[in-house]
This record gives C-alpha cells, sequence and structure tokens, in this order.
C-alpha cells in the first residue's frame, strides 16, 4: 500500500510514467552493479565476519532488486494502457473527422 502511494505521490510531480520508468531501470542498473562488485568481493579470501556482512549486503541489493523490478512491471502495465487509451482516441477522433468533416466535405 505505501508503494502504491508513494508511486502516485512521485506521479503528482508532473513526471511522466516513461521518466518514471527511465528512472528506475538506472536506480536498477545500479544494484546490479553494486550487486556484481559484491560477488566479486565474495570470491576473495574473508574472514568469517566479512563474509557474513558481505552476504547481508548481498541479500538487500538483491531485495532491492525484487522491489524495482516489480514497480517497473506495474510502471510498464500502466504505459501500455496509456498507449492504449491514446491509441483508442486517436482512432475515435479519426473516425469522427472521416464521419463529420470529411464526408460533409465530399457532398
Amino acid at each position: 500500500m505505501f508503494k502504491m502511494t508513494k508511486l502516485k505521490d512521485r506521479r503528482l510531480e508532473n513526471t511522466s510514467v516513461a521518466s518514471e520508468i527511465d528512472r528506475l531501470e538506472e536506480r536498477r542498473a545500479r544494484c546490479q552493479h553494486n550487486l556484481d562488485k559484491a560477488e566479486f568481493r565474495s570470491r576473495k579470501e574473508l574472514s568469517e565476519e566479512e563474509r557474513q556482512q558481505l552476504e547481508k549486503e548481498m541479500a538487500t541489493i538483491i531485495e532491492r532488486v525484487k522491489k524495482l523490478d516489480k514497480e517497473l512491471q506495474m510502471l510498464r502495465g500502466e504505459n501500455r494502457r496509456n498507449t492504449m487509451l491514446s491509441v483508442a482516441m486517436l482512432a475515435a477522433c479519426a473516425l469522427f473527422y472521416y464521419v463529420f468533416i470529411y464526408t460533409d466535405d465530399s457532398s
């Protein structure tokens, strides 16, 4: 529930769905980069304490990536709905033009 409110608050700030998708994709890429770095560090010889701390960090990053993926999926669905609505409105305008304007000019 909190995430939905958070997303709606961001969009109320006049950000488009596409720019929100771009922003989340950038955040996800940074998280993925941090995860790759953490995995690289895990291959080195580490003390047990360092290894546990690194595993916690990796779990946190993985959880963050999952949350970003879920938000991206939701935003992409909304973007598809907006696109379909735009296409439907364009088709309705074209039909209106053809029925009321184009046929009146032909007569």
